[in-house]
């Protein structure tokens, strides 16, 4: 025999339940021996207890809400029957058990009042009706069945609301009605009796607990509990989207699981099939070819140490402390003796070794009772001084992560609070029991859905991890990061186990949001089309109140502005990385508190890009910095566009025209003046200066400027390129003296030990720099080690592929670390 189980949401409108006796025909086909228990219609026990409400208010809309429910029922019934005898017959029925319902609605609204036996008689009507409908619905189909009110077998005391069952006398009542009644018994769910006769209810879950009561007292061979969703899932997929079915669980697991708020089991369900052994299958009535989730006593020490991961998403943390707990025996009794006498569930337990503090976590509901309660049990340890007045922290929630083999493996508790700090998550307090079931931990209520996902990340996809990227900037480095972010992207997720998720994008006038990920295929209509004006600050806000695991903020442009952002938004554990040199070469004091905020909230601060744009300029530094090597020179070609302007002015043509050619094919800023000046070079060698440890600040960079004061204070860009031509004869005898003596121009950066310089030079054959052609950066490392033969790096040093290239290498970077 075995029982199964569909609920509310598997029986919500007549096409559903056409699925269901489909499935029913197909377990009678195969000569399997079955009964089944129904829900209420899903949505309709709400509608019981509203019209009730309305009723017990004096408000008569009660019978709107009565009219819609009996309509509801009489159209599944017209349309699960047709027009058959079997329609005529359950139509009739319907139509009687329901103006009882009517007359009962009718005495709430009179007397102003709705017990909770009156209510637990009212909500009775919704298993009463739909069991009842889908049993001669069965019948129509060829299934032989009979319909079963379970207040008939399963016996309870009077705690309306919440029933106690009378197991004894119910496996009696449900041993005899079985063998008494060899047809298919289609039978309520949630509803059972008390002496007399009363009708009571099971409570949360209820029909769930009686599937296993009738399970254990027919001593079945498994229980199936069919419902929305593919079985027991790892996590909430409503906060989790990569959450997937747990295929066996122990009933110890599944406990756990129900107790911090995995809707699919409810925990009186497992305690009949537990005590019996009976398994129990959780089954998707959608997807009924789908296995789903078995539980049972059967463990596997070998299997994964963590099950699932649960939270309860809003609890109060109450702290009992003082000096008079230590070394005192029965305060622990005391508090929790108070608690019991005021009613007062609790659901976690934290103590320090030092006895100092007990902290305990309740609804938030009944904390100010709960705070009452054992401020009154302590009064005059508290009058003394020796114990303080209870603390009570609201807000908060309590995720866990639960597993029977956790005890098998170590590390679990550091990996937990691992994945939580490399995303900016507080614990607030924690417990662990000595089975080690489960670790719980508290934390702000707002991080709750962050936890939830680093921690799947962590334990169930440790091979795999997305990345929420936030960027402002999508102009041609913007834009050709996004390109290439869509074009990786599949590479990322088959090879690298990374998905890159672009879920806030904004230029100079809109910004836009889209937490599952904006389609890189057409973001920029989307974000022409957006409707949210640019304000950095509402776009930082909006980031951090996202709250996504493994946020990287990519600020892709030049403006001073965004940068005064960045100490916020580390503060925030979020990640940055950008080719924007304003954060790194303003203030030397400023420059080290963003490091140092970086390093407290366990983020990466990256910039890579600001020196070299793609080339691995800064982190070669630090390889050899953090290797124990000691830098004595840095020399460096550090500006793509002056790299270009003087390996092509080779005396063919004037400096101006080289100048300019350069200005239109982009290699210069729309004034030149930014690039010539060496102001760019000199942020470049200041962020190499810095990141060897010299504490330098901008205006300790010594420029030698080889344009002509007169062409420097130009009234544009026209009248600077005027003074170029006038003054060509100047910068034609630079290059003539440089080419007398076989040598080359170049505007190198120098950094030697702790003076940093920026001027023209002529170099030979002999000096690194003389092979460099086109835009090439390069940047040569004398250091101890390479004395001899200095270190180089080469390779172009400008242009919006290899920028955003090096901004896309230091996001996956973030994310391996992360």
């Amino acid at each position: 025999m075995k029982v199964l189980k569909f609920g509310g949401s598997s029986v919500g409108h007549p096409d559903r339940i056409r699925g269901i006796v489909e499935i029913l025909k197909g377990y009678y086909a195969t000569g399997d021996h079955f009964t089944v228990v129904f829900s209420a219609f899903g949505g309709v026990t709400d509608q019981l207890i509203e019209m009730s409400e309305l009723a017990e208010q004096g408000d008569d809309r009660y019978g709107q809400l009565f009219d819609a429910f009996s309509e509801r029922h009489q159209t599944a019934i017209t349309t699960l029957l047709g027009e058959t005898a079997l329609y005529r017959e359950t139509s009739q029925q319907m139509r009687r058990s329901h103006e009882v319902l009517k007359n009962l609605l009718y005495g709430i609204f009179l007397v102003r009042e709705a017990s909770p036996r009156t209510m637990d008689y009212v909500l009775s009507f919704g298993e009463r009706s739909s069991a009842y409908i889908i049993s001669q619905a069965l019948q129509q189909a060829g299934v032989p069945t009979e319909f079963l009110d379970a207040r008939r077998i399963i016996k309870t005391d009077k705690t309306f609301g919440n029933a106690k069952v009378n197991f004894e006398k119910s496996y009696q009542k449900i041993k005899q009605h079985y063998v008494e009644h060899p047809k298919v018994q289609v039978v309520t769910g949630f509803i059972a009796s008390a002496k007399g006769g009363l009708t009571t209810t099971l409570g949360r879950g209820g029909s769930d607990y009686t599937a296993s009561l009738l399970a254990a007292g027919l001593k079945a061979s498994a229980i199936e509990i069919w419902t929305d969703v593919n079985g027991v899932l790892t996590a909430d997929p409503r906060r989790v989207k990569k959450a997937f079915t747990i295929p066996t669980m122990t009933y110890a697991e599944a406990m756990e699981m129900s107790h911090f708020g995995a809707k699919v089991i409810y925990p009186p369900t497992l305690m009949p099939a537990l005590q019996q052994r009976i398994p129990l299958y959780i089954k998707n009535t959608f997807a009924p070819e789908f296995e789903g989730t078995k539980v049972s006593e059967d463990s596997n020490p070998e299997g994964a140490a963590v099950r699932g991961i649960s939270s309860i998403n809003n609890v109060a943390l109450c702290t009992v402390s003082g000096t008079g707990m230590f070394g005192v025996p029965g305060i622990a009794a005391r508090i929790f003796g108070a608690l019991a006498q005021a009613g007062i569930n609790i659901i976690l337990i934290t103590q320090g070794s030092s006895e100092h503090a007990i902290s305990f976590a309740v609804q938030p509901a009944v904390a100010e009772d709960a705070r009452l309660a054992v401020e009154a049990a302590f009064a005059f340890e508290i009058e003394r001084g020796v114990v303080n007045t209870v603390k009570v922290e609201r807000e908060l929630c309590v995720v866990a992560i639960i597993g029977e083999n956790m005890r098998y493996q170590p590390g679990i508790s550091g990996r937990l609070f691992r994945a939580l700090g490399q995303n900016g998550i507080n614990a607030v307090a924690i417990a662990q029991g000595s089975s080690e079931l489960n670790v719980s931990v508290v934390i702000a209520k707002e991080d709750e859905t962050k936890a939830l996902n680093a921690l799947h990340e962590s334990f169930f996809l440790s091979d795999h991890k997305t990345l929420h990227l936030f960027i402002v900037g999508v102009g041609l480095i913007g834009g050709t990061l996004l390109q290439q972010i869509q074009k990786q992207n599949e590479y990322l997720r088959e090879r690298r186990g990374m998905e890159v998720k672009v879920v806030g994008l904004a230029n100079s006038k809109k910004m836009l949001f889209d937490a599952e990920g904006i389609d890189l295929a057409d973001w920029k209509d989307q974000l022409r089309q957006a409707d949210t004006a640019i304000d950095l600050a509402v776009f930082v806000g909006r980031m951090r109140d996202l709250n996504l695991s493994n946020s990287i903020f990519v600020d892709n442009t030049a403006d001073k502005k965004i940068a005064t952002f960045y100490e916020h938004i580390l503060d925030e554990s979020i990640s940055i990385s950008t080719p924007n040199k304003i954060a790194t070469s303003s203030g030397y004091l400023q420059y080290q508190r963003l490091k140092r905020i970086a390093e407290k909230r366990g983020v990466q601060f990256r910039y890579e890009t600001n020196v070299g744009a793609g080339l691995p300029v800064i982190s070669t530094l630090r390889d050899l910095i953090d290797s124990g090597d000691r830098i004595t020179k840095i020399e460096g070609v550090l500006s793509g566009s002056l790299s270009y302007i003087f390996n092509t002015f080779d005396g063919s043509r004037p400096f101006a025209a080289v100048v300019r050619e350069a200005k239109e094919k982009g290699f210069t800023e729309p004034d030149p003046r930014i690039d010539l000046s060496g102001k760019d070079v000199a942020r470049k060698i200041l962020i190499l200066a810095r990141e060897t440890g010299v504490a330098l600040d901008a205006e300790q960079v010594t420029i030698d400027s080889f344009l002509p004061q007169e062409a420097s204070e130009a009234a544009d860009v026209s009248a600077f390129f005027t003074v170029l031509e006038e003054r060509a004869a100047y910068f034609e005898q630079l290059l003539q003296q440089a080419q007398q003596e076989e040598k080359v121009l170049r505007m190198i950066a120098t950094l030697e030990g702790e003076i940093a310089t920026i001027g023209i030079q002529a170099v030979g054959r002999d000096n690194p720099f003389f092979t460099l052609s086109g835009s090439d950066n390069m940047i040569v490392f004398t250091t101890d080690r390479y004395s001899v033969r200095p270190l180089v790096v080469r390779g172009p040093g400008a242009g919006a592929e290899v920028t955003a290239a090096g901004v896309f290498a230091e996001i996956i970077q973030i994310g391996t670390l992360s």
